[in-house]
């Protein structure tokens, strides 16, 4: 099986590719290497090009052959949307528009859309549920949740089948260190606390010690990537069955705060990790923890490597060996 994936260079797209190609399938990337990596496509072929180009992804979808699309090309950095939300509308929703239309010309009825947590806001109860209402604090949040409706007003005009996976905090690196996470600039915790036990940062600076959670900080669900890359898989069978169309959500239903992460952290690293408090970032909830109990009942899913140091760990391996990311081949 062909499958186009739009967003493949960048850290959970990466691993989805890999994945692909160990279960024998083969993955065609789509990336503009605007966030992604050249070295991080470890498998498949890699076109460099936007997603938002129809005439490309048209002749894409049809050389190719492809039978599903996996969508993981947005931007996901909520205060730079807060900041700057026409960047966000312009590719999460404008350029994902495009890549729909082309789906449709080209007769590709099949696609996993990468969504997230995003889309509820503020929690009314713990752990969140697909049923939960979504008031998306930010406009990253909301640019995911208008591209769910658009996928269920596609699926009633044209007969679409999607299925969207709403992400909780997707952390940690292959197992064999083969890639792991590398965004410029870097706003994830775990890499953060990493690079500052590589001595790359001076410090962490906590955003947020005043929530209303036990210590003060946020408290987050953590899955392991892999995991997370392996629903993708499950995802695209389920379609192939003739799945409904119909929302996920992924993590593993246990939530940590920032406190407890880096103090993981500094077990697995053996390092001090100096730590500064901040003020809180623009549209972050206090606590996000899913129930992810739907799709391990309805495709199975379970997560393999649901416990933090696990998580850290892999993370930390990678780190080690990459120390300036992608570019420490470069380096060396």
């Amino acid at each position: 099986m062909k499958v186009l994936v739009a967003g493949g260079a960048g850290y959970i797209g990466s691993h989805v590719v890999l994945e692909l190609s160990r279960r024998g399938w083969e993955p065609v990337i789509i990336d503009d290497l605007s966030k992604g990596h050249r070295q991080a496509v470890r498998a498949g072929k890699l076109i460099v090009g936007n997603m938002g180009d129809a005439r490309l992804v048209e002749e894409l979808l049809t050389r190719e052959r492809i039978e599903v699309v996996v969508h993981l090309s947005a931007y996901s950095l909520v205060g730079e949307s807060v900041r700057d939300p026409g960047k966000y509308f312009r590719n999460n929703i404008t350029n994902s528009l495009s890549l729909l239309d082309a789906m449709v010309a080209c007769g590709v009825k099949k696609i996993v859309f990468s969504s997230t947590a995003a889309v509820y806001g503020e929690p009314e109860t713990i752990p969140l549920t697909e049923e939960h209402p979504c008031r998306p604090l930010n406009p990253y949040g909301f640019s995911k949740l208008t591209y769910e409706g658009i996928l269920e007003a596609y699926a009633r005009a044209y007969g679409l089948k999607y299925i969207s996976l709403r992400y909780f905090n997707a952390a940690g690196a292959d197992l064999e260190a083969a890639i792991g996470e590398d965004h410029r600039p870097e706003s994830h915790l775990i890499p953060i606390i990493l690079q500052v036990a590589l001595g790359l940062r001076p410090f962490l600076q906590l955003f947020g010690t005043d929530y209303p959670t036990e210590d003060g900080t946020c408290i987050r669900d953590y899955i392991h990537v892999t995991d997370l890359a392996r629903a993708h898989l499950l995802a695209i069978e389920a379609l192939g069955r003739g799945c409904a169309a119909t929302v996920y959500n992924l993590g593993n239903g246990q939530g940590y705060s920032n406190r407890q992460v880096i103090e993981v952290a500094r077990r697995i690293t053996g390092q001090e990790i100096p730590v500064e408090a901040g003020p809180r970032r623009p549209g972050d909830p206090a606590v996000l923890v899913a129930s992810s109990a739907k799709i391990q009942q309805e495709l199975g899913w379970r997560p393999q490597y649901p416990h933090l140091e696990t998580i850290i760990a892999s993370a930390w391996r990678w780190h080690k060996s990459h120390p300036y990311g992608y570019e420490s081949s470069v380096r060396e």
